[in-house]
């Protein structure tokens, strides 16, 4: 695959004990983190009474979907967008799949419709008003990277900007066991074509694992401080923009690596 580039516009990210982006960064920095921290998000796109009845993994897609887009100065509605998660809401997919085998006329409509894995697009859509092609991705640990390549795709096929988010909360029932993942995170871009000196900009490869040697950054304090989710795959991209990296390496499947060079431009005139 030849080289995919993108302006990094901005981010969104949250997970328990790091609410935002700005907490990530300087929880890498210098490892500080805030004295208090939210328990769940609260994405101000949906009402109150949708906010609470939203499933954990609809409502940390949306918060950071929203915040990237608000870092960046976009409106959402002018956007396509790439959600990428492996799971979708696995609790609610557990519910469906033991109600159906021991009570089927109790499946609750409202948790049903929760419980496909395109809800966090299409809350996303109806919420901002977006009438722009929402994609939904899963390929289990490569979730992220292929998200990732198809948003750069779009950007190379003509679109100025997209939305790329990637999002995983606790996997429950008999799935857990063969498919683990503890905890809630999510994480966005606001990717675009124009060339921008004062933003970090990105350029994707993909390649053989053997071909560029061990993915040996995977391990930064971002990927530490989460290493259990099912989307903690992404993180090695995250950590290298909190810490100023050049590289970042991320799993895109079987025997497969996206390599990221990076530049970031406080490091550049600063």
């Amino acid at each position: 695959m030849s080289a995919l580039a993108a302006t990094i516009e901005g981010v969104g990210f949250w997970t328990r004990g790091l609410p935002s982006w700005t907490d990530a960064r300087a929880f890498v920095a210098d490892g500080t983190r805030p004295e208090s921290a939210p328990p769940r998000p609260s994405p101000q796109l949906l009402a109150p009474n949708e906010r609470r009845r939203a499933p954990e993994t609809v409502a940390v897609a949306l918060d950071v979907a929203l915040a990237a887009c608000e870092a960046a100065g976009r409106d959402p509605a002018t956007l396509p967008s790439v959600f990428a998660s492996t799971h979708g809401e696995l609790a609610i997919t557990d519910y469906m799949c033991s109600t159906l085998a021991s009570q089927p006329q109790a499946v609750s409509p409202t948790r049903f419709h929760n419980s496909v894995h395109n809800a966090a697009a299409g809350y996303w859509t109806i919420g901002t008003g977006a009438m722009h092609g929402a994609t939904a991705i899963s390929a289990f640990d490569a979730s992220f990277a292929q998200g990732l390549v198809e948003a750069l795709a779009q950007l190379a096929t003509g679109a100025e900007a997209v939305l790329l988010v990637g999002y995983d909360g606790t996997s429950t029932g008999p799935l857990a066991r063969v498919s683990r993942s503890e905890g809630l995170l999510g994480a966005a871009l606001l990717l675009s074509r124009g060339v921008r000196n004062d933003l970090p900009t990105l350029q994707a490869t993909l390649g053989d694992d053997g071909a560029d040697g061990d993915i040996t950054d995977s391990r930064g304090a971002l990927a530490r401080f989460t290493p259990d989710n099912a989307m903690s795959p992404m993180l090695p991209l995250f950590d290298a923009l909190a810490g100023g990296l050049p590289v970042a390496r991320l799993n895109a499947g079987p025997g497969r690596t996206l390599r990221l060079a990076l530049t970031h431009p406080e490091l550049m005139h600063g």
